[in-house]
Formats: C-alpha cells, structure tokens, sequence
C-alpha cells in the first residue's frame, strides 16, 4: 500500500470517526469476510504499513455497521479470538512440573504466551493509527451497552480494559490548565462534559473560568483535544458550604492574594469508554501540586461535593430515619407543617419541591437531615465498599471527611439526591497516607469531631 493510498484512507478513517453514517446490517457474507479480516489481525503477518492497512479496513467496517452488525462484530472477536485452551492447558502443565526447578522460568514465560489472547493482537493494531487510540475508547462505549444483555461479551470488555489502563497510565497524561482563552472547541466540550453542576451559558463558563478559579484537565497525546477528565477549582479564604455561592455569575471576582483556601467543587470524567481506568487521585494530587507552586499562601484544599446517593441509601433503610429524626424533631415538625408526627409524614414533606424555601421548616430539618447524611456517610457500605461513590473516591485518596453542609445545594438535582446535602472532604498533606493506611487496613473513615458527634448523636 503506496504512502498516497494510506493517508487518502487515514484521512477517510479520521473523517468516519466525526461523522454520521448510514448504517449497514451484517450478513452471512459479511459476516465470513469479517472473519477472515480478524483472523488477518490476529496472525499479525507484514509489518507496520500492513497492520496499519489491516486496522484501516477492520476499523471502516465497524463504522458502517448497524447496531446488531457492531454487537456481532464485537461478539465474533470476544468468542472466536480467545486464548487456545488446549495450548493453555499444556503450558500449565509443563508449568507445574517445571516449578521449582531451572526450567521453571521458560516454562511460565511460554504459559504466560498461551494465555495472551489473539484479541490482544487484533485491538493493538488500532495503536498504529492517529485516532486509532480515540476509535478503541468509542468502541468501548458500545460494548458496554451491549454487555448488559449479552454476557459473552464480558472476556473482551476485560481485555480491553486492561488495554485501555495500559495506554492511559499516568505517566503518559499531561496535566494542562484550561482558561477562558483556550480553544473554542475545547471550552465546548467543558460545557457537554461537565458531569456535576451544568454550565447553563458561556457567562457561567467565564464565570468558572474567571482569575479566582482554575480548572485543570489531563489529556493524552493521542486526543490531544480531549480532556479525559477536569476538575474545576474555586480560591476563597474560607471552607465553602454553599455552591450556588460559588456558581453566582452575579458574585464580584474574589483577590486570590487573600486566598487561602482552594475548593475542589466539581470533577467530571468525561470518557465513558474508559470506566474503570482511574487517574482521577492522580489528577488532584498534581493539582495540588501546581497550585502550591503558583499560590503558595494557600495552606487549606478541600472539596465541597455531592451525595449523589445519599436519598437512595436512606429509602432502603427506615431505621437510619428514627435513628436521625429523634421525637423531638418530629414533634417540631408536626406543629411547624401541621402534619402527623411521624417518619413517614416527614418523609411525605420532604417530596414537596418547596420545603427548602420555607425558613422556619428548613431550621427545624437542618439537624436531624445533618445526622442522616454523616451516618450515611460513616456506616452506608455496599459488599464491604463503601456506598457513596464520591466517599469512596476522596476518602481512598485520603481526604477526611471535615464538614456537612444543609441546604449547600438547593437544584433541583441537589434536593432530589441529597436534600440539598454536601460535604467537604478535607486533603491535607501530612495525613494522606496516613488515612488511606486506616481505611485499608482497619476500614477506618477519616472525619473531623463534628461529624463522628452527628452519627453518634442519631444512633443514641
């Protein structure tokens, strides 16, 4: 294939993967020709210019299937380009004699080459393409839409992730900082990704993008133009327990010389083919970094987070409610809203979109709401992990749970999540470690006083 021909079919690749295509179905001939393209992948014959041929031709049949065409595509290659079990079975064996003596080595190098899967082969030849990497990561996203119902897919989806983790290793990211004057097709793709508070308009984008903010983004050099994920970060002087405060387009811009405090208000994955590839610990942690180099007089960074699970916990278990609402609070309640004194009524009142409003209500909720969310927070656990996923990511990482903050979040999101429940998670430097050390070990959670004296307050 003359250099002419390859790059007329890279640019014709390039073209599909932004594109919309009349989708075509796959038929028993379509099918078999597939096949002998995978089975071409799979041996690997040629060199460079042939794999980057092969992967041209397997990657625009992909493009112009349908969505039954895609799933047997995917289906082909997760049930027919598998490990070889009697290969595998062989090399075990010769492994486990082998153990312990001087061919042992050899033996686990060739056990080692039986189980690498010709799908391995077939996936890495995308790495020879310029959107090959770009093209893997979409496909992702496919499958797993259609692993839901089709579990065969499962081995495939692994490998790939495996892949992907390999490919997007830290150490090939770069940690960029994105502000007002970036790319217009960059700042775009902030307001489709942002994942935790919707930017509504270019306003609120400058706003969040204004000399007392950062944002920062890690790419990869080959989706150059793609954050992976950002974090959108807010300089004050105090902890922040209010984020329509900090989302005001109508606020006067705070000086950063008397910041001392960064908050880490919303951080937004924005590649769902990468589920399962974490670089997110990494990306506050050089944040953190940069930040300190730049603003050195900032001696606190926190976040000011959601509980996106927080309502779902709390209607699966009745008795974290009497544990949390003690009969003075619901007597209070009573009078206040004129309903019955019990769990279900304040249940009930609480579905009303407008209670939030009402001052002399929101008072009277504000404790007994406090000591539902920091026993959630301290004790909701799903199969030992711990149940709200944003926990599960600061606390790993090593944050301590420092404040809870009522009626932080009063969208329509926040009190449907949360009832209007947020938390700061707190990172401080020296006991980072420290911290990951006793969840992982002892399954201790990181909390300041206040919030241990919430939990306790409702279990008595």
């Amino acid at each position: 294939m003359n250099s002419n021909l390859m790059t007329r079919g890279l640019r014709k690749f390039q073209d599909m993967l932004g594109k919309s295509r009349q989708p075509k179905p796959l038929d028993e001939r379509g099918l078999e020709k597939l096949r002998a393209q995978l089975q071409e992948c799979a041996d690997g014959l040629g060199g460079e210019v042939s794999a980057r041929q092969r992967a041209l031709r397997l990657g625009e049949t992909y493009q112009r299937l349908d969505e039954a065409g895609k799933q047997a595509f995917l289906r082909l290659i997760a049930t027919g380009f598998g490990p070889d079990p009697e290969k595998v079975a062989q090399a075990h064996a010769e492994y486990q004699q082998a153990i312990g003596t001087p061919a042992q080595w050899e033996a686990e190098a060739r056990l080692w080459s039986a189980l690498r899967s010709p799908r391995t082969r077939i996936l890495t030849q995308f790495n020879a393409l310029p959107q090959g990497v770009r093209f893997l990561v979409e496909l992702r996203v496919d499958l797993l839409r259609f692993l839901q119902d089709d579990p065969e897919l499962a081995s495939l989806d692994r490998e790939l992730e495996f892949a992907l983790s390999s490919w997007f290793d830290v150490g090939f990211l770069e940690l960029r900082r994105i502000t007002w004057n970036s790319p217009a097709a960059l700042l775009e793709k902030l307001i489709e990704y942002e994942a935790v508070h919707t930017i509504h308009s270019w306003t609120d984008l400058k706003n969040r993008l204004d000399s007392d903010r950062r944002c920062y983004g890690f790419f990869h050099p080959r989706m150059p133009d793609e954050p992976l994920i950002f974090v959108e970060v807010a300089l004050t002087d105090q902890l922040a327990g209010d984020v329509q405060q900090l989302l005001d387009i109508d606020a006067p811009v705070f000086d950063t010389r008397a910041a001392d405090t960064a908050i880490f208000y919303s951080i937004s994955n924005t590649q769902d083919g990468l589920r399962g590839v974490s670089f997110g610990n990494f990306l506050l942690k050089r944040v953190i970094d940069d930040l300190q180099r730049d603003l050195p007089q900032l001696k606190q960074f926190a976040t000011l987070s959601p509980l996106p699970t927080l309502r779902r916990w709390a209607e699966k278990h009745p008795e974290a409610w009497t544990q949390a609402f003690l009969p003075g609070d619901l007597e209070r309640l009573s009078r206040l809203a004129a309903i019955p004194a019990t769990v279900d009524a304040v249940k009930a009142l609480l579905e009303q979109p407008d209670w939030a409003e009402i001052p002399r209500l929101s008072r009277a909720l504000q404790a007994p709401l406090t000591r539902l969310a920091a026993q959630y927070l301290l004790t909701a656990k799903n199969q030992e992990r711990l149940y709200d996923p944003v926990a599960r990511f600061h606390l790993g990482n090593g944050a301590r749970i420092e404040r809870l903050n009522f009626l932080a979040d009063t969208s329509a999101k926040g009190l449907s999540q949360s009832y209007g429940m947020m938390v700061n998670y707190l990172y401080e430097p020296d006991s980072i470690e420290e911290n990951v050390e006793a969840l992982l070990r002892q399954g201790r959670i990181a909390a300041s006083s206040s919030v241990r004296h919430a939990a306790r307050a409702g279990s008595k």
